[in-house]
């Protein structure tokens, strides 16, 4: 019976709900409601991912090659050619002005590849669509952090590319390096510091040399997740690898955020304090300093040669006033011998007279 009442009630009321014009509240959600709430969810998706990493810097690009294709594919034209397209991959390549990720719908543009003369390289015109990873100077994107020192930030943008932040491009004035626990340091010892490395390679951030934090709240540099949002100021282009360097100053290309080269003022020595222009120096001296440099074991080969030509130079010159001097005392002794024999003979002449 109370059952029954209560349902007699419940008629009642929608009727007289009816009657009056009010419709009666639902406590079931309308279909509008719920397309609201699962696109706000996929615009909340959406824009995180966004602020993470922008997707500019990807773009598909049709491109013509000119293709020469060895004979070992001459009975598959288009697997040697694709061959040659995957050499291609994770490359920069100026002609499409960045780093080549994939590549589709290869085409032949002629029915008949070309053999010219000799050469057995069949020579292929072909189309296809290359993936290409170009960021440009003034573009936003973000990495995450891999490593920190008091002189750049080092970060990987898609896990894969290189992004390197100088110094004068971090926001010094409100963040500071701050010097990780060392190895041997009793404060802190090395099972802590071996805990935080494992940890902070777990989450794919190295910080055991230290880390940027801000000189007020102590907050590390970045998101939670350690990702940092950077404006590209320059491409680095080595060995078909391409990296970037990038900012996190507000104003990236001021003026002031150049580096500066110290200028040093070329002071003239004097030139009598230092080395006089010529030096006399005696032949003992002479023999002295090449007995010294004899004596030295690490010297250089082309010192150790000139200073064997000095020494024969010396001795030759030696040899040579040994000679000079030599033929003078022989000849002042040849002048003596005959002024001698001379004054003999004038005195054998004079006595004759004499006897005369």
């Amino acid at each position: 019976m109370s059952q029954q009442a209560g349902e007699h009630k419940g008629k009642k009321r929608k009727h007289a709900a009816a009657e009056a014009g009010v419709a009666e509240p639902s406590t079931k959600r309308s279909k509008k409601d719920k397309d609201a709430k699962r696109l706000a969810k996929e615009q909340a998706k959406v824009d995180k991912g966004k602020s993470r990493a922008t997707d500019d810097a990807f773009r598909v690009v049709r491109a013509s090659l000119t293709v020469s294709v060895p004979p070992v594919f001459a009975a598959d034209l288009r697997g040697g050619v694709e061959e040659m397209l995957d050499s291609m991959l994770m490359r920069y390549i100026p002609a499409l002005q960045g780093v080549v990720l994939a590549h589709d719908r290869l085409e032949f543009l002629d029915k008949s590849a070309t053999i010219k003369a000799d050469c057995p390289f069949a020579i292929c015109k072909v189309a296809f669509d290359a993936t290409v990873w170009s960021p440009q100077v003034g573009m936003k994107l973000a990495g995450k952090i891999n490593l920190c020192s008091p002189d750049h930030i080092s970060l990987l943008v898609h896990r894969t590319f290189n992004v390197s932040i100088p110094r004068h491009h971090i926001t010094t004035d409100e963040y500071e390096f701050e010097y990780g626990p060392a190895e041997n340091d009793p404060e802190f010892g090395a099972n802590e510091a071996a805990e935080n490395q494992t940890a902070e390679g777990a989450e794919g951030q190295v910080e055991g040399g230290g880390r940027w934090v801000h000189k007020l709240t102590g907050t590390k540099l970045g998101d939670a997740e350690g990702y940092l949002e950077f404006t590209v100021i320059g491409l680095t282009i080595a060995n078909q690898m391409l990296s970037l360097v990038g900012s996190i100053q507000p104003d990236p290309f001021s003026p002031t955020h150049v580096p500066v080269a110290p200028v040093t003022t070329a002071t003239k020595p004097a030139k009598a304090a230092s080395r006089p222009d010529t030096v006399m120096m005696s032949e003992k001296e002479v023999d002295e300093m090449i007995e010294e440099g004899e004596d030295s074991e690490d010297e250089d080969p082309f010192q150790k040669l000139g200073r064997m030509a000095d020494e024969a130079e010396a001795k030759e010159r030696r040899a040579r006033e040994e000679a000079e001097e030599a033929a003078r005392k022989e000849k002042k002794r040849k002048r003596r011998e005959s002024k001698a024999q001379e004054g003999d003979a004038d005195d054998k002449k004079s006595k004759k007279k004499k006897k005369s």
